[in-house]
């Protein structure tokens, strides 16, 4: 990653994105941290900022389109421009499709789709003169249908989509547009899982040819790699850091 990119993360302040956004701001960029929770946002940039780097916590709920639009009006008074994002938010919540409620199955479309969409309109507006780079988060279940996650593996195949048609539309305007999907990430969400019994470890670790969880450090590897000018021609991709769990068909 260059140094003095001005990088917005939602959902940067914890799990995958917390990692994003120290290794951001490690590798010399200004690095807005965006979360429904502010004062983790600010202890992330706080914690940043001890470290030698530059950051900002916000706060911001993906799902407002104002919200949204505040943040990249933060970034810009703060540091004059916008020239990345990285969108991190989302949450993971099984349930029985059968009895799904519909406001679970609408707030997962509207954090994990829709919020996705609004952060990277806004901060495209921000780019439109300079261009700029915009990773989203996806997940191998843009592409794997699991039990009791529809609304999850929906909205991050809506995602990948969205990753191209933004690639290919925003290209004239010099706005890259990839994903990183990751596997099962050793994320304190990832741990809550395990612990409530809807993920078990050891299947996991069997089904995934290199035979471990995801590390956070993987997913920012690949992020960083995205965002940097090496990926300069690259656009419309998902990267799936994923150890071989969607090469692997072999039973």
């Amino acid at each position: 990653m260059p140094t003095s990119k001005v990088i917005a993360v939602s959902g940067g302040a914890d799990g995958i994105g917390g990692e994003v956004s120290t290794r951001l701001a490690s590798e010399g960029a200004s690095v807005v941290i965006a979360d429904l929770n502010a004062a983790r946002a600010e202890a992330r940039a706080a914690a940043i900022v001890a470290a030698g780097g530059e950051a900002i916590g916000v706060a911001c709920d993906v799902s407002s389109p104002d919200q949204c639009e505040a943040v990249v009006r933060t970034a810009t008074d703060r540091y004059g421009r916008i020239d990345g994002l990285v969108n991190s938010a989302g949450f993971s919540k099984p349930h029985d499709t059968l009895a799904l409620p519909p406001a679970d199955w609408q707030r997962m479309i509207d954090v994990q789709l829709n919020g996705a969409f609004y952060f990277a309109q806004a901060c495209a507006r921000g780019m439109a003169d300079t261009g700029g780079a915009i990773v989203f988060i996806t997940s191998i279940n843009a592409e794997a249908a699991f039990p009791r996650r529809a609304a999850y593996c929906c909205a991050k195949a809506g995602v990948a989509m969205l990753t191209k048609v933004l690639a290919v539309e925003w290209a004239e305007r010099g706005i890259r547009v990839n994903a990183v999907g990751p596997t099962y990430i050793a994320t304190e969400m990832t741990q809550r899982n395990i612990a409530a019994g809807n993920v078990n470890e050891g299947q996991i670790k069997s089904r995934i040819p290199l035979g471990r969880l995801g590390q956070p450090a993987d997913v920012a590897d690949a992020v960083s790699f995205l965002l940097s000018e090496q990926a300069s021609f690259i656009t419309g991709h998902s990267l799936y850091v994923d150890g071989g769990w969607l090469a692997y068909g072999y039973f």
